[in-house]
């Protein structure tokens, strides 16, 4: 992947050198040219084609700033209401993660959701202890969690 994106520089700095046009366009374009001419001769290069990755990346983004406005919403909800009523607790999260980077990601992406905060995580990477400001069911919580973070993060990495 690496790779692929130093070859798409590459090429659009040639191109802006070889128009003779020193401008963000010229790069612009000739970066798309190199987008085309990589997806083109595909087979020549290493890996996957990057462009496919860096979609998943930008997907992982968007789940994670979906998540972080509505926990934000529900947090201030919780907190303007006169008589809260809201059941705090830990449970633990088992996760299909492989890596280590994986897990810290998943860990990470959850302590910054607000009302969510990862206290540990098992010695095997399999288990997550979360504590959770507001938990309905556990099940609801592992399942969204699972739904949202984990599978997104299995996509970007795998």
């Amino acid at each position: 992947m690496a790779l692929q994106i130093v070859i798409n520089f590459i090429i659009a700095f040639m191109w802006m050198f070889l128009s003779e046009a020193y401008t963000i366009v010229s790069f612009t374009v000739g970066f798309i040219i190199g987008i085309v001419l990589l997806f083109v001769l595909n087979r020549f290069t290493p890996g996957p084609f990057y462009v496919k990755k860096l979609m998943k990346i930008i997907k992982l983004a968007f789940i994670f700033l979906r998540e972080l406005i509505s926990s934000n919403l529900s947090i201030v909800k919780l907190v303007y209401t006169r008589k809260p009523t809201f059941e705090p607790g830990i449970f633990v999260l088992p996760t299909e993660l492989e890596t280590e980077m994986e897990v810290t990601l998943l860990a990470n992406l959850i302590t910054l959701t607000p009302g969510t905060l990862t206290i540990s995580v098992s010695h095997d990477n399999s288990k997550l202890y979360i504590h959770a400001m507001d938990i309905d069911t556990v099940d609801e919580e592992i399942h969204a969690i699972k739904d949202t973070f984990e599978k997104a993060i299995m996509e970007v990495t795998r």
